[in-house]
């Protein structure tokens, strides 16, 4: 659906600049940017997807993943078409990649549809593609939905410009952004973007005050070096050691086939590494290990948090969320 977007700068000669993301592109009468989804129309710049929905699903919060959000909640999940990052290896690349007018089962709601669908849920999460290029309608649905009581989630790259992102994190309660790499060589040439707007992202979130969480997928040989690994969760570490970090096993997928699924031994040195600096909440995705996946006590070691793949069981915690051991606040939104 088109709607006239936020976010642009009218320049000369009928050209506008999309102010959404780092990109900021440029366009000429026709025009649509990196994103495939925002266009210039008569020197003024559209979204195109405003309403269009390629996916909705029901998902349990860990899936997204964030472990210290509402755990064992119900979120109702959706996502568009369209990404303004590249990555070689994106496993939703079928909508990820495409643009409205390529991809044939997009079905269009207002996001007064989307929120009484919503309703018997806990949440809902805007995921599955990247959730930025739909701000219009999210920050419609986000609205909404905070005056109907669910929470919010944006599960994203982080390839945000400031304003847009100060405007949408008034009404999204809890963020999971990638962190991809913790080099600038691996977003230009895997990613198709930058690190260093993805960090100032995530240190606007934590500044702000929205529960936050971060996903880094280990890709053997481009970003699995324990030097750049320690790099990262030392960066973390100096936000705020209390950052919940989910390192991911990578799967061969989309037009990065040529990599082997990480060995489960460099995911297992990345936790190693993680803690040694000093993070307080390390987990490990797609290794199938609920030892790694389930919540302790940065304290006492006390299990707060059984988790067995999506199976998630509160029993060592508190209603006000304090260890039941030894009656420490912990990083946990209940």
């Amino acid at each position: 659906m088109k709607v006239l977007a936020k976010h642009w700068t009218k320049l000369e000669g009928n050209k506008v600049r999309c102010e959404l993301c780092p990109f900021r592109c440029v366009l000429k009468e026709g025009q649509t940017g990196v994103c495939r989804v925002r266009k210039n129309i008569g020197g003024k710049l559209y979204t195109m997807i405003y309403g269009s929905v390629s996916s909705i699903a029901v998902d349990p919060i860990e899936k997204k993943p964030l472990f210290h959000f509402k755990p064992g909640s119900q979120v109702f999940s959706i996502s568009t078409v369209g990404c303004n990052l590249r990555c070689k290896h994106c496993q939703n690349w079928e909508i990820s990649q495409v643009g409205p007018d390529e991809f044939p089962y997009l079905r269009e709601y207002t996001p007064e549809e989307i929120v009484a669908m919503a309703l018997p849920y806990d949440g809902i999460a805007f995921t599955y593609n990247e959730p930025t290029i739909w701000h219009e309608f999210n920050l419609d649905v986000s609205k909404l939905a905070k005056k109907e009581g669910l929470y919010t989630v944006y599960v994203t790259n982080g390839y945000i410009n400031e304003e847009p992102l100060r405007e949408i994190i008034r009404y999204i309660d809890a963020f999971n952004i990638d962190v991809k790499a913790f080099n600038d060589e691996f977003y230009r040439k895997i990613v198709g973007g930058h690190l260093d707007p993805v960090l100032k992202t995530v240190e606007i979130v934590h500044s702000l005050g929205r529960h936050l969480e971060l996903t880094y997928l280990i890709i053997p040989t481009l970003n699995d070096s324990e030097e750049e690994i320690r790099k990262f969760v030392q960066w973390v570490h100096n936000l705020d050691p209390d950052i919940p970090v989910h390192f991911s096993r990578f799967f061969p997928m989309y037009k990065l086939t040529d990599k082997p699924p990480t060995p489960v031994k460099i995911l297992h040195r990345a936790y190693e590494i993680a803690k040694e600096v000093g993070l307080n909440y390390v987990y490990l995705g797609n290794t199938w290990e609920p030892e790694y996946e389930s919540t302790y006590c940065p304290y006492c070691g006390n299990l707060l948090i059984k988790r067995v793949y999506y199976n998630t069981e509160i029993v060592g915690l508190t209603k006000d969320g304090r260890c039941k051991k030894c009656g420490k606040k912990v990083n946990i939104r209940l």
